[in-house]
């Protein structure tokens, strides 16, 4: 390919497979979770592309069954992070130097193993190590995570093609170089292509990576590092050390060769990391980069002209899909009076259609919150609106985690916009509302915008359009995703890059050419055909 100039073209999303009853795909998914059920892994540490295994282990669990162990993996101490780092440096230079078009092509493998060999494989993990339905999986283990190293394919060849002008006498160009060093590619629990995309969208630009996966994805985790190797990606581009944060951190900030950081998670968390990257700024070979996607408050805003029923569906959706465990999901939702009593309506008619358990049943829309601490986090916020005189709890309430972690979607009310659950991040199936005058909805606009510290995703309702502009012109700021008439979730990649700024994060759009880009340092380069001879100006001579 260095003898040929290749764009890879603007991929199509990948289609999502519906999974109706005697489909291939739902059969196929259905025997792999009988075999996954039924078995448990060990899962080493993957360093260099040797397994490494510590002694000291954790277990993988079942959300929604937490007495079912799934796999016991290793975790890294402060020797094996060192080892993860030399390894990841060993690989820099060959991979690198490597022709974009073939880190390109490992990663459009990876995706077309997922694709088809691997679906069941990957959507099975994530449905039961992080309880996600046939759906939720489909969306997130699949269909996103292909269109990520798909369209990342595209938009690398959009970057690596822009050049420079040359003017007469010379030859103008910019190359592309991966970052000076490795980057810690620390991921979330609650998209495994997430987890994914922290990765290769910086292995895609000749990066190296270590990373520390969540504790409760590494099942999911584990299997994608098998099919990057199948794929095709060299020993130590990608280094999988699970482990605590604490420990793996503390040898990651000190390494001079940390280049950059690629982060989704708590706003505490990235919070944490900047300091650190902080204190140990004299150290490193240069400035690390550092792209965070952290909280959220996401809110629906719905004016006196929406359609209640579409208000309905979309704050029932977009609050209570995969639990409430989006960053996007909606948290808190504004609604005029008179609107009011027939959004309640709906939404209490889905609750009581939807049910709750175990993933493997299809039947059930609502699964179980990741693990223990999230649980106990949601029952006290919604024990808290439970005993409290501004709040009342509409919808919902129910906490049971004697099997599995199981939340019922709930709806608080209250008289309150500065409640405690309409302004802290909760991370679970619980929606918070505030009913206004119907002739106090600009007060409303200016509640939404400033009761938040984040600005990650929001939506708008409403029939009246100009209302509608006028209501998100205000909002500008309070998300970096912005919906009307839709749920604030659901963002696909190559359509909507997603992200968001104030405590949200850099909003460097995961899912464009924006993060891409973060993962280059440009090199401009001049090539003069014929110097200058002599040192006097025209006018001199």
């Amino acid at each position: 390919m260095r003898d040929a100039i290749y764009a890879f073209p603007d991929p199509a999303n990948e289609p999502v497979k519906t999974y109706l009853k005697g489909s291939p795909e739902r059969e196929a998914l259905e025997k792999e979770l009988k075999r996954q059920s039924s078995i448990e892994i060990e899962i080493p540490l993957i360093i260099g592309g040797k397994e490494v295994r510590t002694g000291n282990t954790g277990k993988v669990v079942m959300p929604h069954d937490h007495h079912h162990v799934l796999a016991t993996y290793h975790k890294a101490g402060p020797a094996e992070v060192r080892m993860a780092i030399d390894a990841a440096m060993a690989a820099h230079k060959q991979w690198s130097e490597t022709d974009w078009t073939v880190r390109a092509a490992i990663l459009m493998k990876a995706a077309e193993l997922i694709s088809t060999k691997y679906r069941a494989l990957m959507n099975a993990a994530t449905m039961l190590g992080q309880s996600k339905n046939f759906y939720q999986a489909e969306i997130d283990s699949t269909c996103e995570l292909i269109d990520f190293l798909r369209y990342n394919a595209h938009f690398a060849s959009e970057i690596y093609g822009f050049q420079p002008k040359s003017a007469k006498g010379q030859i103008n160009t910019v190359e592309y170089r991966a970052l000076e060093g490795f980057v810690f590619a620390l991921t979330p629990f609650n998209f495994t292509s997430i987890a994914s995309n922290l990765n290769m969208s910086p292995v895609l630009m000749g990066n190296v990576t270590v990373w520390k996966p969540s504790t409760t994805a590494i099942l999911s985790n584990y299997y994608l590092m098998q099919i990057y190797k199948e794929a095709g990606l060299p020993d130590g581009v990608v280094n999988f050390i699970p482990g605590q944060g604490s420990v793996i951190g503390k040898e990651i900030f000190a390494s001079k060769h940390l280049a950059g950081v690629h982060f989704t998670g708590s706003s505490a968390t990235f919070n944490t990391l900047w300091r650190q990257v902080g204190e140990n700024i004299d150290n490193y070979v240069n400035y690390p980069r550092l792209v965070g996607e952290t909280g959220g408050k996401d809110f629906i805003f719905v004016t006196p002209t929406a359609v209640a029923e579409d208000v309905a569906t979309a704050a029932f959706c977009g609050a209570f899909e995969f639990q409430g465990q989006k960053c996007s999901a909606a948290s808190r939702m504004y609604i005029p009076k008179s609107l009011w009593p027939k959004v309640l309506e709906g939404m209490k008619a889905f609750a009581a259609e939807a049910k709750m358990g175990d993933v493997c049943d299809p039947d059930n829309f609502i699964n179980a919150v990741i693990d223990e601490v999230s649980f106990d986090n949601i029952a006290a916020n919604i024990e808290y609106a439970r005993k409290s005189p501004d709040a009342e709890i509409v919808i919902g309430g129910g906490c049971d985690k004697s099997k599995g972690y199981f939340v019922e979607p709930t709806v608080i009310v209250t008289t309150d916009p500065h409640f405690k659950t309409i302004e802290e991040e909760i991370f679970g199936p619980v929606l918070t509302v505030y009913v206004y005058e119907d002739a106090e909805m600009d007060k409303a606009v200016e509640l939404c915008d400033t009761t938040s510290p984040y600005g990650l995703t929001g939506a708008v309702f409403g029939q009246d359009r100009m209302m509608v502009q006028a209501v998100a012109d205000k909002l500008r700021y309070a998300a970096g995703n912005f919906y009307i008439n839709d749920k604030p979730t659901g963002a696909v990649v190559g359509l909507q890059p997603f992200g968001g700024s104030r405590k949200s994060g850099t909003n460097d759009k995961a899912g464009g050419e924006f993060n891409l880009i973060r993962w280059a340092i440009p090199r401009a380069i001049k090539e003069t055909l014929v110097p200058a001879r002599g040192y006097k100006y025209p006018y001199m001579k």
